[in-house]
């Protein structure tokens, strides 16, 4: 178990999409609705999980083309979030909307990732006993593998909001907020490309 956590830890600290977005929603719109997204992307990573374990992965392997459309499908979403956050930029006064609506983005970024599907497919089977309740076992380790990422993503949603005040009150507020737009649209692009290889 101790090794699963620390490869999940390994894993959820390298930089990825949902750290970029998490920064930036957290830099913009504070820390309550930064901790929403948190929520949404813990339950899209469990959905994954039980999905995956479940038996969605055999699809994969004998249906490319659903990994590619996943693939596209959560490119365009981190697009379309990107330009709600540039058109944001624009207003004087940024408002959030209720947090339900982070909460759901972060959980359909985390269903439309092929990466966490994958995830679970190729890492977590490597940390499997051979015992009686498998789908036990895989239900723990995805436990884990949501605990470890909620922790992370909290931090980053924790550093991230504290700094919402200063930038609203910044003279170049505007100009900060698009640069944090296009973060994300790069965001997506390099998950775009990287998930390239799990073709």
């Amino acid at each position: 178990m101790w090794a699963f956590f620390l490869a999940s830890l390994l894993i959820e600290l390298t930089p990825g999409p949902n750290m970029t977005w998490l920064a930036v929603l957290g830099a913009t719109h504070g820390r309550r609705t930064a901790f929403a997204a948190v929520a949404g992307i813990a339950l899209g990573l469990a959905v994954a999980g039980i999905v995956a374990a479940f038996g969605l992965v055999v699809l994969f392997d004998n249906f490319p083309g659903l990994v590619t459309a996943l693939r596209v499908a959560g490119t365009l979403y981190l697009l379309y979030l990107a330009y709600d956050a540039w058109t944001d930029a624009a207003v004087d006064e940024v408002t959030s909307a209720p947090a339900r609506t982070y909460f759901a983005q972060g959980f359909v970024s985390n269903a439309l990732n092929p990466k966490a599907y994958l995830f679970y497919a190729a890492i977590l089977p490597q940390f499997l006993t051979v015992n009686d309740h498998p789908r036990r076992e895989v239900a723990v380790l995805t436990a884990i593998y949501v605990a470890v990422a909620t922790g992370v993503h909290s931090l980053i949603a924790l550093g991230s909001g504290s700094i919402a005040g200063w930038l609203h009150r910044s003279p170049q507020a505007v100009l900060l907020r698009r640069a944090l737009a296009v973060l994300i649209a790069l965001a997506a692009i390099w998950f775009f490309i990287s998930t390239g290889a799990l073709k």
